[in-house]
């Protein structure tokens, strides 16, 4: 690691592959040691990369047989290069795709108003640019859990500039030249999702507001009468014992062993949310043990933080410790034994309320800043405190089920998350803003290296209109991540509450997804050894063409089908944008030539999809839930033209795929113009 003197500051590079180079700037010559919980990679981990060092009076040049980076002394402004356009920054609620002309704050926070445009921060932080422009993708990583700052032209139109209130000036370049190479690297860097179960894929339904097992019985048995494909039900804070994690209510939840396996005998699994803040009981068994452990983040005088959450006075698991993550994990045999297949971290930026909630909650904070945590403070571990939530989650669960595929679902977060969880948008509304920010916002998570993603379906707060909630659930249905929710005090959005024409379409968008779930399923194989989103902005695969470049309300779910949703009220047609090549209407077949924009008919009935030509769509059966029969027959919908695709098939639910037990089929079709009429294999 080649290392420079800048009085009083040192800079260490370091060669991590031809296309990875970490940069780092130590006060007085010392590196900060690596913290126990860094969501990185360390140097030692990655192989030996050959590279040159030229250094001037003015820069430094580090050159490899792949990428050059220079130095020209220790700042933190780097120049925007004309026709350079940025993304990424994980979690946002801007309506743009594009993010330049702004400052993103990175301090993961629980945003109880409305998330209009000017709200800055949201529930996961993650510290992440990407650039974008003709022939060049690059992305950069900021490696400092502090609350920190990219100001992106807002203060000079001609530099982007980062900061944090403390700790190292530690930062990574990814070089693409393309935009897949680019999240190859943070891949590499940061990690990936696992291959998720099955049945995770499919249709989730949740509320604030299912009371009882009667009720959640009762929800299971209407999407089985009116056939709607579902596969999960969630179980909100209602279903504890007074908020108790890892409790159930002794009156209205009586048997939740016999629920649960009522429920799986119906294709259904159970997901029960789990909230950090343990209610201080001195009766109750959590807070009992942690105490005597010694598990709970303690105040700057050395005794244990209380802040108020569902359970009022609270205390919170210090999760940067290895012991803390494993004891919680185990935590979850509560759950587990009774037949839950998956956990929901939710409330874990953390939220802490400003009064108890009996007395209305008031103002949402977090924990003091200067509360101890493990060798630093929360200053310092806030941002990973969501991550590290996820992550003793997913690890319990891995050691409680060991050959058996969980779900991870969690609110707050930081770089690197995907290794542990799916994520969702937290509380958006029941507005059509929201339905069109989803767009470029799940794009811009997914650059960010999280792919299993999605936003409530109509919307948690307010209530949806019928036309809303039927437009919500045709982009909804090829979300990543594919849920319902809605909160206590609005209407219930169950897909039959909005009249039989609204329910038909929802039926048969859900239909639509899970036909599609061996093409959906091969790309979650795709993003577990690359890294590449699930969900894609335009310009991913047509880098080149800056019509592609603030196209925020159309996506590829993968790099053949194009998605144009309807994100307006009262709106039957819409303007679309098909980049070069050849393109067929999913619905009528119709074929059009890019790059050119079009007019698309969109009756309330119809979500306008194209298929870009060379694609080969696998498709199953119609199914009620994933696992209902085997995916036979497999229908492949070949679009002429030439290209490939690689369906990928395990058993759906073990750990088999680890092992090596999977196939690999890769689909190829052939321009038929250059056939010369014998038949071939292909």
């Amino acid at each position: 690691m080649p290392t420079f003197t800048f009085p009083p500051l040192a800079l260490a590079i370091s060669v991590l592959s031809p296309k990875l180079i970490r940069l780092r700037y130590a006060r007085n010559g010392k590196f900060a040691k690596r913290r126990a919980w860094a969501v990185t990679k360390d140097d030692s981990e990655f192989a030996p990369a050959k590279f040159d060092v030229n250094e001037t009076s003015q820069e430094i040049i580090i050159n490899t047989n792949a990428s050059s980076v220079t130095s020209v002394n220790p700042s933190v402004a780097k120049s925007i290069a004309t026709g350079e356009h940025f993304y990424g920054f994980g979690e946002r609620t801007y309506s743009s795709l594009e993010r330049s002309g702004r400052i993103y704050t990175h301090w993961a926070s629980d945003t109880a108003a409305p998330h209009t445009p000017d709200v800055d921060r949201m529930y996961v932080a993650i510290p992440i640019y990407f650039s974008v422009r003709p022939n060049l993708a690059y992305a950069v990583y900021f490696n400092n859990t502090h609350r920190s700052q990219f100001d992106v032209g807002y203060t000079d139109p001609n530099q982007i500039r980062f900061s944090a209130d403390g700790g190292e000036m530690d930062y990574y370049v990814f070089y693409g030249p393309t935009p897949r190479e680019v999240n190859e690297g943070i891949a590499q860097l940061l990690g990936t999702h696992p291959m998720p179960p099955r049945w995770a894929l499919g249709y989730h339904q949740s509320r604030w507001g299912y009371k009882s097992d009667s009720e959640i019985r009762k929800l299971a048995a209407e999407f089985r009468k009116r056939e709607i494909p579902c596969d999960v039900i969630h179980f909100d804070i209602d279903y504890m014992d007074g908020y108790r994690v890892f409790t159930w209510h002794p009156t209205r939840f009586k048997s939740p062993k016999k629920l649960i396996a009522d429920l799986r005998r119906d294709g259904f699994r159970a997901v029960t949310i789990i909230d950090p803040g343990v209610k201080a009981d001195k009766r109750y068994f959590v807070y009992q043990e942690g105490l005597k452990k010694n598990y709970f983040i303690k105040k700057s005088n050395g005794r244990v933080f209380h802040g108020y959450v569902w359970p009022d006075d609270s205390v919170f698991a210090d999760f940067t410790r290895e012991e803390v993550r494993a004891w919680w994990g185990d935590l979850q045999k509560h759950l587990t034994d009774k037949g839950v297949s998956g956990i929901w971290n939710d409330m874990n930026e953390p939220a802490v309320f400003k009064k108890p909630f009996s007395e209305g909650g008031g103002d949402v904070g977090t924990i003091d800043l200067d509360a101890k945590q493990s060798e630093t403070t929360h200053a310092e571990a806030h941002n990973v405190f969501g991550y590290n939530m996820a992550r003793a989650s997913h690890e319990g669960l891995r050691k409680l089920l060991p050959d058996e595929r969980a779900f991870t679902l969690t609110r707050s977060g930081f770089a690197g998350m995907q290794k542990f969880s799916a994520g969702w948008s937290g509380d958006n509304h029941a507005w059509w803003e929201h339905l069109e920010t989803s767009l470029p916002q799940l794009c811009n998570w997914g650059l960010s290296g999280v792919s299993f993603l999605g936003a409530d379906i109509g919307g948690f707060n307010g209530d949806a209109s019928p036309e809303l909630f039927a437009r919500w659930m045709q982009i909804g249905s090829l979300y990543p991540f594919a849920r319902g929710h809605s909160h206590t005090d609005s209407i219930y959005q169950e897909p039959w509450r909005f009249g039989e024409r609204v329910e038909k379409i929802c039926r048969d968008y859900l239909r639509l997804r899970y036909r599609l779930l061996p093409y959906i399923y091969s790309l979650f194989y795709e993003t577990s050894q690359h890294g590449t989103p699930i969900w894609r902005p335009m310009f991913y695969h047509y880098p080149n063409d800056e019509h592609t470049y603030h196209l925020h309300d159309q996506i590829l779910l993968g790099e053949f089908i194009l998605v144009a949703p309807i994100t307006k009220a009262n709106c039957d047609q819409r303007t679309v944008y098909l980049p070069q090549g050849e393109w067929f209407d999913y619905w009528t077949d119709e074929k059009f030539s890019g790059a050119t924009h079009i007019t698309a008919r969109a009756p309330l009935e119809v979500m306008p999809l194209y298929v870009r030509a060379g694609a080969v769509i696998p498709s199953g059966p119609d199914l009620n839930y994933a696992d209902e029969k085997p995916l036979s027959p497999l229908t492949l919908d070949v679009y002429a033209g030439e290209g490939e695709f690689t369906l990928y098939e395990d058993d759906g639910h073990t750990f088999g795929y680890e092992r090596g037990e999977f196939a690999l089929t890769r689909l190829e079709i052939k321009d038929s113009s250059a056939w010369d009429g014998e038949e071939r294999d292909g």
